[in-house]
């Protein structure tokens, strides 16, 4: 079950990715006319009603996402599929379709049913798009129905499928609904505090590709909040002062406190490997400042110093609460890093962006300080701590290495006859092994890579950084 669940979060990073350019487009147009939403200027309502083009359309990036994404061979026919689901559940559960079947007027509808187009429908039209996929592609029906055979009947059977599917949503829908709605509103209404544990949460749960969850319920529009949205459309609903809550508190963090983390976990080190944590941590702090990807930071001490990582979580949910009490509002389509931060200056919901660098050098040193008295006082193992053996080998980041990175993670992954699938992701490259004996984590740190993953006993992820796809490239090549 983990297993499927960080699928489907892998799978999720196809669309989130598409959100960078959305941002961009609404940036201009805000700094092009920040006050009339495109009415005092053309180019500016070209680009803002672009972007919306995205963002108003992001449960439907999510069902073509998640079905291509869970597909095994990652073939177009199952984002058809995912397609028809959602289509066919959004037009089955609508507010006048259910108010034809119950012949009542549409306004006494439950309001569930008038938010049945939002992310967590498109994920689940997704799952039975690449379900139907995986699971009827090579069909073969008898000759008079030739025609419909293998992939061509994959979206007439995720047809009959949604339409079950939407039989059983109807008496389920409102009640996963009314449970979203009561969760974010005891989180909303608790303010500050709410903010905090949300993200807290949100650090925690990273490990396993469950924040993901919480993301649909706080960012868009699953629960009535709608953070992200209503951020940067300014619509009704939207509050000065208290929208952009759920996401202000990742800027201090991304920006400021784990790059400053990364700065005591490389004074930390061995005086003989500080040069291999510097390469290591320089990447990771800049990943994080600029997009704010905090994986590469992150997963170098997740696994080899957990406590240190609750700790992580524990100042992130601080953040958050301390942004949320202060007048400081900015927001992001992609992370809370320099790029978005910078585009959410003229966003309508924003508040005194000017107050990230005061506050996030305050949580600069608390990180610093911190990290390095809970990395000392109790001896963890984060990178360039470990214990020294003879035989390790360990090669430098950069631009011109990524061969023998990959030539050393091959090798430690038990060789091409060792692996039976190899993806990637935004920063891991994901593989199937036939044999766990086979693998050699000690080798495959010794390419210089911040982490590994074992989520199941066949199951390594290799956590390489924002370059990721250059390693899986090279593995590629290799194999």
């Amino acid at each position: 079950m983990m297993k499927y669940l960080q699928k489907i979060g892998k799978s999720l990073m196809l669309p989130v990715a598409v959100l960078p350019a959305a941002g961009i487009l609404y940036g201009i147009g805000y700094w092009i006319d920040p006050t009339g939403w495109g009415a005092n200027s053309v180019i500016a309502a070209f680009l803002i009603k672009a972007a919306s083009a995205i963002i108003d359309q992001i449960p439907i990036l999510f069902a073509v996402g998640v079905s291509i994404g869970m597909a095994t061979d990652h073939d177009g026919t199952s984002a058809l599929s995912g397609l028809v689901s959602f289509l066919m559940i959004t037009t089955l559960l609508g507010t006048s379709a259910v108010a034809m079947y119950t012949k009542v007027d549409p306004s006494e509808v439950p309001a569930a049913f008038g938010k049945i187009s939002n992310a967590f429908i498109g994920i689940l039209s997704g799952l039975i798009g690449s379900t139907c996929y995986n699971r009827f592609r090579n069909t073969q029906l008898p000759d008079w129905l030739a025609f419909f055979s293998g992939k061509r009947c994959v979206a007439i059977v995720t047809a009959l499928a949604s339409i079950v599917a939407s039989f059983v949503l109807y008496f389920v829908w409102p009640i996963i609904y009314g449970a979203l709605v009561a969760f974010g509103t005891s989180i909303l209404g608790l303010g500050p505090i709410g903010a905090g544990i949300y993200v807290m949460l949100n650090r925690a749960l990273l490990p396993l590709g469950l924040h993901h969850a919480l993301n649909a319920v706080f960012w868009f529009d699953t629960a009535n909040i709608n953070d992200l949205g209503l951020f940067w459309s300014g619509a009704d609903g939207a509050v000065k002062g208290v929208t952009g809550q759920y996401m202000t508190g990742f800027f201090p963090v991304m920006m400021f406190g784990l790059p400053a983390g990364a700065l005591a976990m490389y004074h930390t080190a061995k005086d003989s490997k500080k040069k291999v944590v510097y390469s290591l941590m320089m990447a990771g702090a800049i990943s994080s400042i600029f997009t704010g990807i905090t994986e590469p930071i992150e997963f170098s001490f997740m696994f080899m110093a957990p406590g240190l990582y609750l700790v992580h979580a524990i100042l992130a949910g601080i953040s958050a609460a301390v942004c949320a009490a202060l007048p400081f509002r900015v927001g992001f389509n992609f992370s809370a890093g320099f790029v978005d931060w910078l585009l959410s200056f003229k966003a309508p919901m924003a508040l005194n962006p000017w107050l990230l660098f005061p506050i996030g050098a305050a949580f600069a040193v608390v990180y610093y300080v911190i990290f390095r008295f809970v990395i000392t006082k109790f001896d963890l193992k984060t990178p360039g701590r470990e214990d020294d053996e003879e035989d390790e080998v360990n090669i430098e980041i950069g631009d011109s290495n990524f061969a023998a990175m990959a030539a050393t993670i091959l090798e430690g992954l038990g060789g091409k006859e060792n692996i039976k699938e190899l993806d990637y992701c935004a920063t891991r490259v994901r593989v199937e092994i036939a044999d766990y004996t086979q693998v050699d984590e000690k080798k495959i740190k010794s390419s210089g890579v911040p982490g590994i993953v074992r989520p199941s006993k066949n199951t390594v992820q290799v956590v390489v950084g924002p370059k990721v796809q250059f390693v899986f490239d090279e593995i590629k090549k290799l194999m």
